[in-house]
């Protein structure tokens, strides 16, 4: 197996892990003549050469594409990420923080697109953020 084999399968496996059976099969599956490659490139390189490192945790990397995707102003990827990291572990609270440091270091206008973005995937994923408690979160 050369080692361009060995980073992709690594890539699949947490591209899969992180965003799901569904959403990669549909990526892969949509493929063609045009975007393939980029396809295989995104999954070597990003997920197989990135992720695949196994220095930082999934739920670190997750922090760490939340910001970056919020400050770039990237909704789409950052819906995809956030509901990857809603699979890596992350809770309610995590990501409400998550939010909350995107306003202050990227600015509000882009905070307030993270906390909507957030709901979004919240009400998608049947996720009840109702009873997150602002008072005990603060407290600790």
């Amino acid at each position: 197996m050369t080692n361009s084999t060995k980073m992709h399968d690594m890539g699949m496996k947490y591209r899969r892990e992180v965003l799901g059976d569904a959403y990669v099969d549909k990526s892969m599956g949509g493929a063609d003549d045009f975007n393939r490659g980029f396809q295989e490139f995104v999954t070597e390189y990003c997920w197989g050469g990135s992720w695949g490192r196994g220095i930082l945790s999934k739920r670190d990397r997750s922090i760490l594409n939340l910001g970056m995707l919020a400050a770039l102003n990237r909704p789409h990827e950052f819906r995809l990420h956030f509901r990857g990291a809603i699979n890596n572990g992350l809770t309610v609270a995590d990501l409400r923080e998550i939010c909350t440091q995107v306003a202050i270091y990227c600015g509000i206008p882009a905070g307030i697109e993270a906390f909507r973005l957030a709901r979004e995937v919240f009400n998608e994923e049947g996720i009840d953020i109702s009873t997150i408690d602002v008072k005990h979160d603060l407290e600790d």
